[in-house]
């Protein structure tokens, strides 16, 4: 698994559109080509920044490697302290790991849309917090492995808890 490291690799991904959301968490994600360019350039994100130049070269230059590619995106306005971001973006990179065979080769943003209660999670490290992050990472990224999985693999699961059902 590759990591997105540039603004202009992170403004691709994002602009790629959601394929999954949950209460606090929602996916972006870019179809990669045969090639490694992205399937459709979006004409509307100008790349700037260091990694500019790359990009200005075409599409290639941002995703050279055909791979599965995963970027975290954890604003402050949704997580105040630097303590729970970096948190939560190790559990957004642990997770991924493990759904990195089930994932299609394309880049991937998780990005916190919203804040989680400080009420309810009192400590930025606790245990409460890291479990309830990581059940919505996997609510989020089990939903994109089952929708991208192949007919071929999907039919005898399916078939499987039809026979199960009553």
């Amino acid at each position: 698994m590759q990591r997105l490291k540039t603004r202009p690799q992170f403004q691709a991904a994002m602009a790629g559109g959601i394929v999954s959301r949950t209460a606090h968490f929602a996916l972006h994600r870019l179809v990669l080509s045969a090639k490694g360019s992205p399937a459709a350039p979006p004409a509307s994100v100008e790349p700037t920044g260091p990694g500019s130049l790359l990009s200005a070269q075409g599409p290639q230059a941002l995703f050279a490697v055909r791979d599965v590619w995963l970027g975290a995106m954890v604003p402050k306005r949704w997580a105040r302290r630097a303590v729970t971001r970096n948190t939560i973006k190790r559990q957004i990179y642990t997770v991924g790991a493990t759904f990195e065979s089930r994932l299609p080769q394309a880049a991937h943003v998780v990005r916190l849309r919203c804040a989680f209660d400080r009420k309810q999670f009192v400590s930025a490290t606790s245990d409460q917090l890291k479990q309830a992050v990581r059940a919505e990472l996997l609510q989020l990224f089990g939903h994109v492995a089952r929708r991208s999985a192949s007919p071929e693999v999907a039919a005898p699961q399916l078939a499987a808890a039809a026979a199960v059902a009553p």
